[in-house]
């Protein structure tokens, strides 16, 4: 009896960490000659068989869509910009900031999942004409296959839901709505600050009942991970992505 129990208890552990997947923040940008959100990071990524990388997504006054974390490149800020002001920033790594287009390019010749955070834009006038660009370019290109959607904009998190091919992935960032909630507006499920899991490990249990998935971010300590793997988290989100896989192994 103790023999079938532990067999259980082996394939259900299996099973775990089998579903739990990889996303590199912003890219491996951690990799020699790579940067934050950079073309570099996502081949780099790609080279390490992650599973997806994680990119930012602002559009310029102009309407051209760049792909950047913070709201301002070497102090010229994107979404108030024009772009020929943003096309000529650099990088620490030395490379041009991509546009959105440039990124996508690049992605059609690896095998990643596409994580794109559209970025809460002051003017929702102006996000809601994000969210229509961001999705005709990832047409455009043949990756609509490949993209999950995140955001901390819940008008942006409703847009994509509701503009998105049926059965595109669109998670909501900013950590206080209930699963419940999330499964009500149509979101695939939460993508949380790991913090928030572990204070509602509830919510865990309640996405797998509600057929929900789980992605918690940015889990960079081994303890952490673990906590996450031990929980049946679905997808962690990390700046330490070999570190990650090694544990995952």
């Amino acid at each position: 009896m103790k023999k079938i129990f532990f067999f259980f208890l082996m394939i259900a552990s299996l099973t775990c960490w089998a579903q739990t997947q990889v996303v590199a923040h912003r890219g491996y940008w951690k990799a020699p000659g790579s940067a934050q959100n950079s073309r570099r990071s996502l081949v780099k990524a790609d080279s390490i068989h992650c599973w997806g990388t994680e990119f930012d997504v602002w559009m310029s006054r102009d309407g051209v869509l760049f792909v950047n974390h913070d709201e301002d490149i070497n102090g010229v800020e994107i979404q108030k910009s024009k772009s020929r002001d943003v096309r000529s920033q650099r990088l620490p790594n030395g490379e041009v900031i991509p546009t959105l287009e440039q990124l996508l390019q690049v992605a059609q010749g690896t095998t990643l999942q596409l994580v794109c955070e559209l970025k809460p834009h002051d003017d929702k006038q102006q996000e809601a004409i994000a969210v229509k660009k961001i999705l005709k370019l990832f047409k455009k290109y043949g990756l609509e296959n490949r993209v999950t959607y995140i955001t901390f904009s819940y008008p942006g998190t409703k847009m994509l839901i509701q503009q998105a091919p049926k059965g595109t992935e669109v998670y909501y960032l900013n950590g206080e709505l209930s699963p419940r909630d999330l499964k009500g507006i149509g979101a695939a499920g939460p993508d949380y600050h790991y913090s928030v899991f572990m204070q509602h490990p509830e919510w865990i249990d309640q996405c797998r009942e509600l057929a929900l998935k789980t992605n918690a971010w940015t889990v960079n300590e081994v303890k952490d991970m673990q906590w996450c793997i031990d929980n049946g988290i679905d997808y962690i989100t990390t700046n330490e992505p070999e570190q990650l896989q090694q544990l995952l192994k």
